[in-house]
């Protein structure tokens, strides 16, 4: 950063009063910026997803990664930092350089740990917005082990087994795991919360029969249900998702609270120059069209959502009484 001082020394030594070698630098640091942005970037860049790798988060990432490797025509590398609920892969970014250079994946965990864990970080101080590349509905899955094909025959075998049918989550307090305890209450029964690191080995215990059902991303889950590894159950949203035309809606099924919707996006370290901010999200915008990616909100706009969600999810929590395990 130029300072005053150095300002001075540009300007070839001519005696100028304090505040007046202020107003110098600020005028020539704010002259450099968009020079800065407009040279980035000029060296690969990291992209840290605070999950496991193979879940719906780490797919979703990789495919971001490699289309902005494209548009900005640098190599985007995914560095996968799962752990601590995602606070492990966050706090690495949050700490690193504001220069645009390391990236985080963000999404609804964000939200959770807001609420349930003490984290080294604000969420709403402390990271950058930039975008949002994907919003989803969950689908619940069983495998194909588990005797029950409708939401109701799981239902009725969750009362028979009472804090014996367990699901799985890719992290604590993030929307696999809200939209389980809100299946609890609404269908008022008790199940065993196992959390994972990720979506990927949660799918991997689910097909193997050492958990009960998944709340998932739909890409993360689909080759599995056309192959029959897994069985659909029913999707959240208000309408049917069309990966899955055959498999009915929670509200179809008589619980049409069961509605969350979860996102994936884009952020980095408080502080990165707006100019750097608005060229990541304009370079986003060029791909998030395409049928693998659905929207982008603007780095305002994936603020509010991490806002809003932040109010939502508090509520869905305090109603659970969900506490960190």
């Amino acid at each position: 950063m130029v300072d005053a001082d150095q300002v001075g020394r540009i300007e070839g030594g001519i005696a100028m009063s304090t505040p007046l070698r202020q107003l110098a630098a600020i005028t020539l640091l704010i002259a450099t910026v968009p020079a800065v942005a407009q040279d980035y970037p000029n060296r690969p860049i990291t992209l840290v997803v605070p999950y496991a790798a193979g879940g719906g988060n780490d797919v979703m990432a990789r495919t971001v990664a490699d289309k902005m490797s494209k548009t900005l025509g640098q190599q985007v590398v995914v560095d996968n930092r799962g752990g601590a609920n995602t606070i492990i892969g966050t706090l690495l970014a949050v700490n690193s350089r504001p220069d645009g250079y390391t990236l985080v994946s963000l999404g609804g965990t964000l939200a959770g740990n807001y609420w349930l864990a003490k984290t080294p970080y604000d969420a709403l101080k402390d990271i950058a917005p930039i975008a949002t590349v994907s919003s989803y509905e969950n689908v619940l899955v069983v495998p194909p082990s588990l005797p029950v094909n409708t939401v109701a025959e799981l239902i009725a075998l969750a009362k028979a087994k009472p804090g014996q049918i367990a699901y799985g989550t890719s992290s604590i307090g993030g929307p696999t795991h809200l939209l389980a305890e809100l299946f609890n209450t609404v269908a008022g029964v008790k199940t065993l919360h196992i959390p994972y690191k990720g979506g990927g080995p949660a799918v991997t215990d689910l097909m193997g029969g050492h958990i009960h059902f998944f709340f998932s991303n739909p890409v993360n889950v689909a080759a599995q249900i056309r192959n029959g590894r897994l069985r659909a159950i029913a999707v959240t949203g208000q309408s049917r998702n069309g990966t899955f035309p055959d498999v009915p809606t929670f509200a179809e099924e008589g619980l049409p609270a069961m509605t969350l919707t979860n996102w994936q996006g884009v952020g980095g370290p408080a502080g990165i120059p707006k100019p750097i901010i608005n060229r990541i999200s304009a370079e986003i915008r060029k791909f998030v069209a395409r049928p693998d990616t659905r929207e982008n909100n603007n780095p305002e706009q994936t603020a509010a959502l991490i806002r809003s969600d932040i109010a939502k999810y508090g509520k869905i929590i305090k109603d659970a009484n969900i506490k960190v395990e």
